[in-house]
């Protein structure tokens, strides 16, 4: 069981901080639509302390448990450069991305965050049989 307490704290932490967000600021926490208004000028303040706050994370995780978390990537560097650009464009064709309709979509029984989450896990698990063909 203490496998999980990681996950189920991390978990935990998103939903509330996503709750915190939209209370306080009345913005839905969507990594790519934050990301994006970063980008695009718009509330650089807000959006960038957001960011940051997702960037320091490993590095608090390190100061608590003096390592930081382990990590295994094993693909090259283009796949992942292509991984990206195509997470990016499926954010846009989707009208946001896992975290926007995933945590705060569902809560909010959203009908287009309930078909664009079904259809994020409906791919992510055709990837996953496929790509397990291939092993």
């Amino acid at each position: 069981m203490t496998t999980y307490w990681p996950s189920l704290i991390g978990g935990m932490l998103l939903g509330v901080s996503a709750v915190l967000l939209l209370v306080v600021n009345g913005r839905i926490a969507g990594i790519s639509g934050i990301v994006g208004r970063l980008l695009g000028g718009q509330q650089v303040p807000a959006n960038a302390a957001f960011v940051v706050g997702l960037l320091l994370g490993p590095l608090l995780h390190a100061s608590l448990f003096s390592r930081l978390p382990a990590m295994t990537i094993a693909a090259s560097w283009p796949a992942i450069v292509l991984a990206g650009l195509l997470v990016g464009i499926g954010t846009r064709m989707g009208s946001g991305c896992t975290s926007g309709h995933g945590i705060l979509g569902l809560a909010r029984f959203s009908p287009r965050s309930i078909a664009a989450t079904a259809s994020f896990l409906a791919a992510g698990i055709l990837t996953a049989t496929t790509m397990g063909f291939f092993r």
